[in-house]
């Protein structure tokens, strides 16, 4: 994979600042896996609970999901560079102080610290490659080596989250993110371009705007992912989900009718955008119910150790690496609505093929031709996504658009996992019941890959919605004359193939 010459910047650095932008991605990544091994001795060395233990994992998704959109608009506003730099000091600070923390409270704050610095950090990324690198085929070049770079990340933050508490204890976890934002700091003066001078006229933030988004899109993330645990009835569960939905709507609202919108409502009529915004949702709501299918099955019934868990995830990981490769040459050849739409249709059939695998007496080598359809499909249909979501939006607006596609994402994945939870807590006799038993626990598991598979599915069909798209390497033209006649950027993909 070759990525050519991005405007402003010579030849020779262009794959440095990409391999700058994909390792600040690779971070990410790690930081979002890495911490599940720990949870145990995380627990036990500072006094947490049984159920208290997930709000390490849970603040940070809350403060991440919540505050995405803020960082999207704050790229496009102050520039993604100067966000880029602050976004990794506050992950470097933060992972230093979580690996410092002594009590409970402590390290929630610090995991809270982490998310918004890592939704600062998501969108900034995004807005660089966006803006860096023409539309076309070599946009969906760097996209794709960005994707691979997130799914490596993954694959590490899982190897690495047992082997750094085996070794050196569960403050490690946090203490290996210091280096690697120091390396990435370090590079950003030599390879990331200038942000641009400010437009006059642009007065700031849409600061009602910004609060309500992030308070509504907290709570919901918040009431997803404690519903499993408090119970979908509790008052903390439904009244987080109700007041959540009722910012929401206040936010729609107060974008309309501001003069400055964090979200511009022109963005919401921009199809493609729609469209991988919907796509996104349920592409990671079937990922994320699956993984913990997957990972339920490979322990609970295969009798897997966390670190034998963890292996097994590598070829998915691997292949779904190979899947974002692949993305390029379908995206180029057949365009966003065949590419899009084919790799949901053959993660779903992945997922479904994996779920026929699952059985009391099985193996996991049973699962294998469900794990490659799974990762193929999957990293082809993600990388697509995120091409679809900046695909003929102006530089000013790739910020917030990324980020919409990325709140998306987070709301998404909590999304799926409290449905794939509540199906298998459902089933009589399942991996949540105490009168479990083998053949309860695979046919819960069995129900709930069906689910999830149907997601997928219906994912496809979202997809097919897109209007047909000229191919990835005849884009950049049609996106440049919209841009320049300063037209809505949906307008440039209605042309047909």
């Amino acid at each position: 994979m070759t990525v050519s010459a991005a405007p402003g910047l010579p030849h020779q650095r262009t794959r440095l600042t990409l391999a700058l932008l994909a390792f600040a991605q690779f971070i990410v990544a790690v930081d979002y896996n890495i911490v599940y091994v720990a949870l145990p001795d995380i627990g036990g060395d500072l006094g947490f609970t049984s159920q208290s233990v997930q709000w390490v994992v849970s603040a940070y998704a809350v403060a991440f999901g919540g505050l995405l959109l803020l960082g999207g608009r704050a790229s496009d506003r102050l520039g993604a560079r100067r966000i880029f730099t602050v976004a990794l000091a506050i992950y470097g600070l933060s992972s230093l102080a979580g690996g410092l923390a002594s009590t409970p409270g402590l390290l929630v704050a610090a995991r809270t610290v982490q998310g918004i610095g890592g939704a600062l950090l998501f969108p900034a990324i995004l807005k660089l490659i966006t803006t860096i690198y023409e539309e076309g085929t070599e946009r969906t070049q760097a996209l794709a080596v960005w994707s691979v770079a997130a799914s490596g990340g993954l694959a590490a933050g899982a190897l690495l989250g047992g082997l750094l508490t085996d070794w050196f204890g569960w403050e490690s976890v946090f203490y290996v993110n210091v280096p690697l934002t120091v390396v990435a700091l370090l590079a950003v003066p030599r390879l990331l371009p200038p942000d641009p001078p400010r437009v006059r006229g642009i007065k700031g933030f849409d600061l009602p705007g910004a609060l309500i988004a992030t308070a509504g899109v907290a709570l919901v993330v918040f009431g997803l992912a404690g519903g499993s645990e408090a119970g979908w009835t509790a008052s903390r569960t439904t009244v987080s989900l109700a007041v959540g939905v009722v910012l929401l709507v206040g936010f729609v609202l107060v974008e309309v009718r501001t003069r400055d919108p964090l979200a511009p409502p022109r963005l919401f009529r921009h199809r493609t955008l729609v469209i991988s915004m919907l796509t996104v949702l349920l592409l990671v709501g079937s990922l994320a119910g699956e993984y913990y299918l997957f990972t339920t099955y490979l322990q609970n019934v295969l009798e897997f150790s966390p670190l034998e868990a963890g292996l097994a995830f590598l070829p998915l990981t691997v292949i779904s690496m190979v899947g974002g490769a692949v993305a390029v040459t379908l995206l180029t050849r057949y365009g966003l609505r065949t590419t899009m739409s084919a790799g949901m249709l053959v993660g779903g059939a992945g997922i479904a093929a994996v779920t026929a695998g699952v059985s009391v007496d099985g193996s996991y080598v049973a699962l294998l031709p469900g794990l490659v359809l799974w990762g193929i499909g999957g990293g082809v249909a993600f990388t697509a996504v995120f091409v679809a979501a900046s695909a003929g939006v102006a530089p000013a607006e790739q910020g917030v658009a990324n980020a919409l596609a990325s709140t998306f994402q987070q709301i998404g994945t909590a999304l799926g996992l409290a449905v794939i939870i509540a199906v298998v807590a459902a089933r009589p006799h399942g991996p949540a019941s105490l009168g479990a038993t083998a053949t309860g626990v695979v046919d819960a598991l069995r129900v709930g890959g069906w689910v999830s598979a149907a997601i997928c599915a219906a994912g496809t069909v979202v997809a097919l919605a897109l209007v047909r798209t000229p191919r990835a390497a005849e884009q950049p033209a049609a996106a440049s004359t919209s841009a320049a006649a300063g037209e809505p950027a949906a307008d440039s993909q209605r042309q047909p193939a």
